[in-house]
Protein backbone atom coordinates (compact mmCIF):
# COMPACT_ATOMS: atom_id res chain seq x y z
CA UNK A 1 0.00 0.00 0.00
CA UNK A 2 1.39 3.42 -0.99
CA UNK A 3 1.70 6.24 1.53
CA UNK A 4 -1.17 8.06 -0.17
CA UNK A 5 -3.39 4.98 0.04
CA UNK A 6 -2.44 4.55 3.70
CA UNK A 7 -3.39 8.16 4.43
CA UNK A 8 -6.75 7.67 2.71
CA UNK A 9 -7.37 4.55 4.80
CA UNK A 10 -6.48 6.43 8.00
CA UNK A 11 -8.81 9.29 7.12
CA UNK A 12 -11.61 6.79 6.41
CA UNK A 13 -11.06 5.15 9.81
CA UNK A 14 -11.07 8.57 11.47
CA UNK A 15 -14.36 9.54 9.84
CA UNK A 16 -15.94 6.36 11.22
CA UNK A 17 -14.54 6.89 14.73
CA UNK A 18 -14.71 10.69 14.89
CA UNK A 19 -18.16 11.16 16.44
CA UNK A 20 -17.52 8.53 19.13
CA UNK A 21 -14.11 10.03 19.82
CA UNK A 22 -15.42 13.60 20.20
CA UNK A 23 -18.31 12.35 22.35
CA UNK A 24 -15.99 10.56 24.77
CA UNK A 25 -13.59 13.51 24.95
CA UNK A 26 -16.41 16.02 25.51
CA UNK A 27 -17.51 14.04 28.55
CA UNK A 28 -14.02 14.54 29.99
CA UNK A 29 -13.16 18.12 29.00
CA UNK A 30 -16.75 19.49 28.90
CA UNK A 31 -15.96 21.60 25.83
CA UNK A 32 -17.07 20.51 22.35
CA UNK A 33 -14.55 22.78 20.63
CA UNK A 34 -11.60 21.49 22.65
CA UNK A 35 -12.77 17.90 22.20
CA UNK A 36 -12.79 18.33 18.43
CA UNK A 37 -9.28 19.86 18.50
CA UNK A 38 -7.98 16.93 20.57
CA UNK A 39 -9.60 14.46 18.16
CA UNK A 40 -7.94 16.23 15.21
CA UNK A 41 -4.60 16.13 17.04
CA UNK A 42 -4.94 12.36 17.42
CA UNK A 43 -5.53 12.09 13.65
CA UNK A 44 -2.30 14.00 12.96
CA UNK A 45 -0.40 11.63 15.24
CA UNK A 46 -1.97 8.65 13.46
CA UNK A 47 -1.00 10.05 10.05
CA UNK A 48 2.60 10.26 11.29
CA UNK A 49 2.78 6.84 12.96
CA UNK A 50 0.42 4.40 11.24
CA UNK A 51 2.11 4.39 7.80
CA UNK A 52 5.12 2.75 9.50
CA UNK A 53 3.47 0.78 12.31
CA UNK A 54 0.28 -0.14 10.47
CA UNK A 55 -3.34 0.55 11.45
CA UNK A 56 -3.89 -0.90 14.95
CA UNK A 57 -6.41 -3.64 15.58
CA UNK A 58 -8.72 -1.24 17.44
CA UNK A 59 -8.02 2.18 15.90
CA UNK A 60 -10.75 3.95 17.89
CA UNK A 61 -9.18 2.99 21.22
CA UNK A 62 -5.73 4.01 19.95
CA UNK A 63 -7.05 7.41 18.87
CA UNK A 64 -8.84 7.91 22.21
CA UNK A 65 -5.72 7.08 24.19
CA UNK A 66 -3.67 9.50 22.08
CA UNK A 67 -6.29 12.25 22.45
CA UNK A 68 -6.38 11.78 26.23
CA UNK A 69 -2.62 12.17 26.40
CA UNK A 70 -2.98 15.41 24.43
CA UNK A 71 -5.67 16.52 26.88
CA UNK A 72 -3.34 15.88 29.81
CA UNK A 73 -0.57 17.88 28.12
CA UNK A 74 -3.03 20.71 27.44
CA UNK A 75 -4.23 20.93 31.05
CA UNK A 76 -0.68 20.77 32.40
CA UNK A 77 0.32 23.71 30.20
CA UNK A 78 -2.80 25.72 30.86
CA UNK A 79 -3.31 26.49 34.57
CA UNK A 80 -6.65 28.21 33.99
CA UNK A 81 -7.96 25.17 32.15
CA UNK A 82 -6.60 22.94 34.89
CA UNK A 83 -8.57 24.93 37.49
CA UNK A 84 -11.67 24.53 35.35
CA UNK A 85 -11.03 20.78 35.15
CA UNK A 86 -10.70 20.67 38.94
CA UNK A 87 -14.03 22.51 39.28
CA UNK A 88 -15.62 19.83 37.14
CA UNK A 89 -14.43 17.20 39.56
CA UNK A 90 -11.62 15.70 37.47
CA UNK A 91 -7.90 15.52 37.97
CA UNK A 92 -5.15 14.52 35.57
CA UNK A 93 -4.57 11.17 37.27
CA UNK A 94 -8.21 10.27 36.70
CA UNK A 95 -7.93 11.01 32.96
CA UNK A 96 -4.75 8.92 32.79
CA UNK A 97 -6.37 6.03 34.62
CA UNK A 98 -9.32 5.91 32.22
CA UNK A 99 -7.21 5.43 29.11
CA UNK A 100 -8.88 2.67 27.07
CA UNK A 101 -7.53 -0.80 26.71
CA UNK A 102 -6.12 -0.99 23.18
CA UNK A 103 -7.62 -4.45 22.83
CA UNK A 104 -11.11 -3.12 23.60
CA UNK A 105 -13.27 -1.55 20.86
CA UNK A 106 -14.25 2.05 21.43
CA UNK A 107 -17.93 1.15 21.01
CA UNK A 108 -18.33 -0.52 24.40
CA UNK A 109 -19.59 2.44 26.46
CA UNK A 110 -20.02 5.05 23.79
CA UNK A 111 -23.81 5.04 23.39
CA UNK A 112 -24.66 7.54 26.11
CA UNK A 113 -21.79 9.85 25.14
CA UNK A 114 -22.82 9.86 21.49
CA UNK A 115 -26.45 10.59 22.39
CA UNK A 116 -25.26 13.47 24.59
CA UNK A 117 -23.19 14.84 21.71
CA UNK A 118 -26.20 14.70 19.36
CA UNK A 119 -28.32 16.60 21.87
CA UNK A 120 -25.53 19.11 22.42
CA UNK A 121 -24.92 19.82 18.73
CA UNK A 122 -28.68 20.25 18.18
CA UNK A 123 -29.26 22.44 21.26
CA UNK A 124 -32.10 24.99 20.78
CA UNK A 125 -29.77 27.77 22.02
CA UNK A 126 -28.24 27.62 18.51
CA UNK A 127 -29.93 28.80 15.32
CA UNK A 128 -31.25 26.03 13.02
CA UNK A 129 -28.45 26.81 10.51
CA UNK A 130 -25.81 26.49 13.23
CA UNK A 131 -27.30 23.22 14.49
CA UNK A 132 -27.21 21.74 10.99
CA UNK A 133 -23.59 22.78 10.39
CA UNK A 134 -22.36 21.62 13.80
CA UNK A 135 -24.20 18.28 13.55
CA UNK A 136 -22.72 17.53 10.13
CA UNK A 137 -19.27 18.51 11.42
CA UNK A 138 -19.23 16.64 14.74
CA UNK A 139 -21.58 13.71 14.16
CA UNK A 140 -21.44 13.38 10.39
CA UNK A 141 -17.69 13.92 10.14
CA UNK A 142 -18.07 16.14 7.06
CA UNK A 143 -15.40 18.73 6.37
CA UNK A 144 -16.26 22.42 6.31
CA UNK A 145 -15.81 22.38 2.55
CA UNK A 146 -18.21 19.42 2.14
CA UNK A 147 -20.87 21.16 4.25
CA UNK A 148 -20.44 24.39 2.30
CA UNK A 149 -20.77 22.57 -1.03
CA UNK A 150 -23.81 20.66 0.21
CA UNK A 151 -25.66 23.85 1.12
CA UNK A 152 -24.20 26.06 -1.63
CA UNK A 153 -22.66 28.37 0.97
CA UNK A 154 -19.22 29.97 1.11
CA UNK A 155 -16.73 27.88 3.08
CA UNK A 156 -15.76 30.84 5.36
CA UNK A 157 -19.46 31.35 6.18
CA UNK A 158 -19.84 27.73 7.26
CA UNK A 159 -16.54 27.86 9.19
CA UNK A 160 -17.67 30.97 11.08
CA UNK A 161 -21.05 29.38 11.76
CA UNK A 162 -19.39 26.32 13.32
CA UNK A 163 -16.93 28.40 15.37
CA UNK A 164 -19.72 30.63 16.69
CA UNK A 165 -21.85 27.58 17.52
CA UNK A 166 -19.08 26.01 19.60
CA UNK A 167 -18.39 29.35 21.28
CA UNK A 168 -22.09 29.83 22.07
CA UNK A 169 -22.30 26.41 23.70
CA UNK A 170 -19.15 27.10 25.76
CA UNK A 171 -20.33 30.55 26.88
CA UNK A 172 -23.79 29.29 27.77
CA UNK A 173 -22.26 26.54 29.90
CA UNK A 174 -24.50 23.91 28.36
CA UNK A 175 -24.30 20.64 30.32
CA UNK A 176 -23.09 17.64 28.35
CA UNK A 177 -26.03 15.37 29.07
CA UNK A 178 -29.14 13.71 27.74
CA UNK A 179 -31.97 15.97 28.98
CA UNK A 180 -34.30 14.81 31.71
CA UNK A 181 -37.56 13.22 30.64
CA UNK A 182 -39.56 16.44 30.97
CA UNK A 183 -37.13 18.28 28.64
CA UNK A 184 -36.37 15.47 26.28
CA UNK A 185 -39.46 15.83 24.11
CA UNK A 186 -38.64 19.37 23.08
CA UNK A 187 -34.95 18.66 22.69
CA UNK A 188 -35.59 15.48 20.70
CA UNK A 189 -37.87 17.52 18.46
CA UNK A 190 -34.91 19.83 17.79
CA UNK A 191 -32.66 16.88 16.96
CA UNK A 192 -35.21 15.38 14.56
CA UNK A 193 -35.82 18.78 12.97
CA UNK A 194 -32.08 19.12 12.21
CA UNK A 195 -31.92 15.67 10.60
CA UNK A 196 -35.03 16.42 8.53
CA UNK A 197 -33.61 19.78 7.39
CA UNK A 198 -30.44 18.03 6.23
CA UNK A 199 -32.41 15.34 4.43
CA UNK A 200 -34.81 17.76 2.74
CA UNK A 201 -31.99 19.92 1.43
CA UNK A 202 -30.57 16.79 -0.20
CA UNK A 203 -33.92 15.55 -1.48
CA UNK A 204 -35.10 18.86 -3.00
CA UNK A 205 -32.27 21.37 -3.20
CA UNK A 206 -33.50 24.88 -2.49
CA UNK A 207 -30.97 26.53 -4.80
CA UNK A 208 -28.34 25.82 -7.43
CA UNK A 209 -28.22 23.76 -10.60
CA UNK A 210 -28.92 20.31 -9.13
CA UNK A 211 -32.39 18.99 -8.32
CA UNK A 212 -31.05 16.68 -5.59
CA UNK A 213 -27.92 16.23 -3.45
CA UNK A 214 -27.86 12.53 -2.50
CA UNK A 215 -24.86 12.90 -0.15
CA UNK A 216 -26.92 15.01 2.26
CA UNK A 217 -29.75 12.45 2.17
CA UNK A 218 -27.31 9.65 2.91
CA UNK A 219 -25.78 11.59 5.82
CA UNK A 220 -29.17 12.37 7.35
CA UNK A 221 -30.22 8.71 7.07
CA UNK A 222 -26.95 7.54 8.64
CA UNK A 223 -27.44 9.93 11.57
CA UNK A 224 -31.06 8.85 11.89
CA UNK A 225 -30.05 5.20 12.11
CA UNK A 226 -27.53 6.06 14.84
CA UNK A 227 -30.24 7.89 16.78
CA UNK A 228 -32.69 4.99 16.35
CA UNK A 229 -30.10 2.66 17.86
CA UNK A 230 -29.57 5.02 20.79
CA UNK A 231 -33.29 5.76 21.38
CA UNK A 232 -35.00 2.47 20.40
CA UNK A 233 -38.29 3.22 22.16
CA UNK A 234 -38.92 6.61 20.55
CA UNK A 235 -41.68 6.27 17.94
CA UNK A 236 -40.87 9.56 16.20
CA UNK A 237 -37.20 8.62 15.72
CA UNK A 238 -38.24 5.44 13.91
CA UNK A 239 -40.91 7.42 12.05
CA UNK A 240 -38.33 9.89 10.73
CA UNK A 241 -35.96 7.07 9.73
CA UNK A 242 -38.85 5.37 7.91
CA UNK A 243 -39.79 8.61 6.15
CA UNK A 244 -36.21 9.29 5.01
CA UNK A 245 -35.59 5.72 3.83
CA UNK A 246 -38.80 5.59 1.79
CA UNK A 247 -38.30 9.06 0.30
CA UNK A 248 -34.67 8.31 -0.55
CA UNK A 249 -35.74 5.15 -2.39
CA UNK A 250 -36.98 7.43 -5.21
CA UNK A 251 -33.78 9.42 -5.71
CA UNK A 252 -32.63 7.57 -8.85
CA UNK A 253 -36.05 8.06 -10.45
CA UNK A 254 -36.37 11.78 -9.63
CA UNK A 255 -34.06 13.02 -12.37
CA UNK A 256 -33.54 12.19 -16.05
CA UNK A 257 -30.09 11.51 -17.50
CA UNK A 258 -29.71 15.22 -18.30
CA UNK A 259 -30.62 16.22 -14.72
CA UNK A 260 -34.16 17.28 -15.58
CA UNK A 261 -36.62 16.72 -12.68
CA UNK A 262 -39.21 13.94 -12.97
CA UNK A 263 -42.33 14.40 -10.85
CA UNK A 264 -43.61 11.61 -8.59
CA UNK A 265 -46.50 10.40 -10.75
CA UNK A 266 -44.27 10.27 -13.85
CA UNK A 267 -41.38 8.34 -12.29
CA UNK A 268 -40.28 4.89 -13.42
CA UNK A 269 -41.04 2.93 -10.26
CA UNK A 270 -38.77 0.10 -11.37
CA UNK A 271 -35.93 2.46 -10.46
CA UNK A 272 -37.11 2.84 -6.86
CA UNK A 273 -34.66 1.23 -4.42
CA UNK A 274 -36.53 -1.76 -3.00
CA UNK A 275 -34.01 -2.33 -0.21
CA UNK A 276 -34.58 1.20 1.11
CA UNK A 277 -38.34 0.70 0.82
CA UNK A 278 -38.16 -2.54 2.83
CA UNK A 279 -36.01 -0.87 5.49
CA UNK A 280 -38.36 2.10 5.61
CA UNK A 281 -41.47 -0.05 5.95
CA UNK A 282 -39.77 -2.07 8.72
CA UNK A 283 -38.93 1.15 10.59
CA UNK A 284 -42.55 2.30 10.15
CA UNK A 285 -43.84 -1.04 11.51
CA UNK A 286 -41.57 -0.54 14.54
CA UNK A 287 -42.76 3.06 15.04
CA UNK A 288 -46.41 2.04 14.91
CA UNK A 289 -45.90 -0.44 17.78
CA UNK A 290 -44.58 2.31 20.09
CA UNK A 291 -46.34 4.94 22.16
CA UNK A 292 -46.00 8.56 21.08
CA UNK A 293 -46.47 8.44 17.31
CA UNK A 294 -46.47 11.95 15.92
CA UNK A 295 -46.06 13.87 12.67
CA UNK A 296 -43.01 11.93 11.42
CA UNK A 297 -44.85 8.62 11.80
CA UNK A 298 -47.85 10.04 9.91
CA UNK A 299 -45.63 11.40 7.12
CA UNK A 300 -43.89 8.02 6.90
CA UNK A 301 -47.31 6.33 6.58
CA UNK A 302 -48.11 8.71 3.70
CA UNK A 303 -44.80 7.88 2.01
CA UNK A 304 -45.54 4.17 2.51
CA UNK A 305 -48.79 4.54 0.52
CA UNK A 306 -46.73 5.63 -2.49
CA UNK A 307 -44.08 2.94 -1.91
CA UNK A 308 -46.68 0.15 -1.85
CA UNK A 309 -48.30 1.23 -5.14
CA UNK A 310 -46.67 -0.61 -8.05
CA UNK A 311 -48.20 1.88 -10.48
CA UNK A 312 -49.13 5.53 -9.96
CA UNK A 313 -52.80 4.78 -10.64
CA UNK A 314 -52.83 2.20 -7.82
CA UNK A 315 -51.99 4.84 -5.18
CA UNK A 316 -54.52 4.93 -2.32
CA UNK A 317 -55.19 8.68 -2.43
CA UNK A 318 -58.19 8.47 -0.09
CA UNK A 319 -55.98 7.02 2.64
CA UNK A 320 -53.32 9.65 1.94
CA UNK A 321 -55.96 12.40 2.20
CA UNK A 322 -57.17 10.95 5.51
CA UNK A 323 -53.60 10.82 6.85
CA UNK A 324 -53.07 14.46 5.83
CA UNK A 325 -56.29 15.39 7.63
CA UNK A 326 -54.86 13.79 10.79
CA UNK A 327 -51.50 15.50 10.26
CA UNK A 328 -53.16 18.91 9.79
CA UNK A 329 -55.09 18.43 13.02
CA UNK A 330 -51.96 17.33 14.91
CA UNK A 331 -49.58 20.01 13.62
CA UNK A 332 -51.49 22.66 11.68
CA UNK A 333 -49.38 24.66 9.23
CA UNK A 334 -49.83 26.32 5.82
CA UNK A 335 -47.33 23.91 4.20
CA UNK A 336 -49.24 20.89 5.48
CA UNK A 337 -52.44 22.46 4.12
CA UNK A 338 -50.76 22.77 0.73
CA UNK A 339 -49.86 19.07 0.75
CA UNK A 340 -53.33 18.20 2.04
CA UNK A 341 -54.80 20.12 -0.89
CA UNK A 342 -52.77 17.98 -3.32
CA UNK A 343 -53.98 14.76 -1.66
CA UNK A 344 -57.61 15.90 -1.72
CA UNK A 345 -57.34 16.92 -5.39
CA UNK A 346 -56.11 13.44 -6.26
CA UNK A 347 -58.75 11.72 -4.12
CA UNK A 348 -61.77 13.95 -4.75
CA UNK A 349 -60.96 16.19 -7.72
CA UNK A 350 -59.02 19.39 -8.44
CA UNK A 351 -61.89 21.60 -7.24
CA UNK A 352 -61.64 20.09 -3.76
CA UNK A 353 -57.89 20.72 -3.68
CA UNK A 354 -58.25 24.29 -4.95
CA UNK A 355 -60.76 25.12 -2.20
CA UNK A 356 -58.30 23.98 0.51
CA UNK A 357 -55.42 25.81 -1.17
CA UNK A 358 -57.27 29.10 -1.62
CA UNK A 359 -58.16 29.09 2.09
CA UNK A 360 -54.45 29.49 2.98
CA UNK A 361 -53.23 31.34 -0.14
CA UNK A 362 -52.88 34.64 1.73
CA UNK A 363 -50.89 33.19 4.62
CA UNK A 364 -47.63 35.19 5.01
CA UNK A 365 -45.64 31.95 5.36
CA UNK A 366 -46.56 31.01 1.78
CA UNK A 367 -46.11 34.42 0.18
CA UNK A 368 -42.71 33.63 -1.34
CA UNK A 369 -43.10 29.83 -1.38
CA UNK A 370 -42.85 28.76 -5.01
CA UNK A 371 -44.84 25.56 -4.50
CA UNK A 372 -48.04 27.50 -3.77
CA UNK A 373 -48.42 28.92 -7.31
CA UNK A 374 -46.94 25.73 -8.76
CA UNK A 375 -49.59 23.52 -7.13
CA UNK A 376 -52.34 26.05 -7.86
CA UNK A 377 -51.28 26.06 -11.51
CA UNK A 378 -51.58 22.27 -11.60
CA UNK A 379 -55.13 22.41 -10.20
CA UNK A 380 -56.11 25.08 -12.73
CA UNK A 381 -54.78 22.97 -15.64
CA UNK A 382 -56.96 20.07 -14.51
CA UNK A 383 -59.94 22.43 -14.34
CA UNK A 384 -59.25 23.69 -17.88
CA UNK A 385 -58.36 27.22 -16.76
CA UNK A 386 -55.14 27.38 -18.79
CA UNK A 387 -54.59 31.14 -18.93
CA UNK A 388 -54.75 31.36 -15.12
CA UNK A 389 -52.52 28.31 -14.81
CA UNK A 390 -49.85 29.87 -17.04
CA UNK A 391 -49.70 32.95 -14.79
CA UNK A 392 -49.26 30.72 -11.72
CA UNK A 393 -46.45 28.65 -13.28
CA UNK A 394 -44.63 31.81 -14.36
CA UNK A 395 -44.94 33.22 -10.84
CA UNK A 396 -43.60 29.98 -9.37
CA UNK A 397 -40.64 30.05 -11.78
CA UNK A 398 -39.82 33.56 -10.57
CA UNK A 399 -39.82 32.45 -6.92
CA UNK A 400 -37.74 29.26 -7.05
CA UNK A 401 -33.96 29.47 -6.61
CA UNK A 402 -33.36 26.05 -8.15
CA UNK A 403 -32.42 26.32 -11.82
CA UNK A 404 -33.72 22.84 -12.77
CA UNK A 405 -37.07 23.56 -11.17
CA UNK A 406 -37.27 27.00 -12.82
CA UNK A 407 -36.87 25.45 -16.28
CA UNK A 408 -39.52 22.80 -15.49
CA UNK A 409 -42.00 25.47 -14.37
CA UNK A 410 -41.40 27.64 -17.44
CA UNK A 411 -41.97 24.59 -19.65
CA UNK A 412 -45.28 23.97 -17.89
CA UNK A 413 -46.24 27.61 -18.39
CA UNK A 414 -45.44 27.37 -22.10
CA UNK A 415 -47.58 24.25 -22.37
CA UNK A 416 -50.58 26.31 -21.21
CA UNK A 417 -50.44 28.60 -24.25
CA UNK A 418 -53.51 28.17 -26.44
CA UNK A 419 -52.85 26.54 -29.78
CA UNK A 420 -52.29 29.01 -32.65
Amino acid sequence: MTERETHRAIEAVFRIEQAKLIAGLTRIVRDVGLAEELAQDSLIVALNHWPESGVPRNPGAWLMQTAKRRAIDYFRRNKMAARKLDELGYDLREIESTAPDLDTPLDDDVGDDLLKLIFTSCHPVLSPEARVALTLRLIGGLTTDEIARGFLAAEPTIAQRIVRAKKSLAEAGMPFEVPRAEERGGRMASVLEVLYLIFNEGYSATAGDDWTRPQLCEEAMRLGRILAGLAPEDAEVHGLVALMEIQASRLRARTAANGEPILLLEQNRALWDQMLIRRGLAALDKAETLVGAGPYVLQAAIAACHARARKAEETDWRRIAALYDMLAEMTPSPVIELNRAVAHSMAFGAGSGLAILDAVADDPALRSYHLLPSVRGDFLVKLGRLAEARVEFERAAGLTRNERERILLLDRAAACQPAA
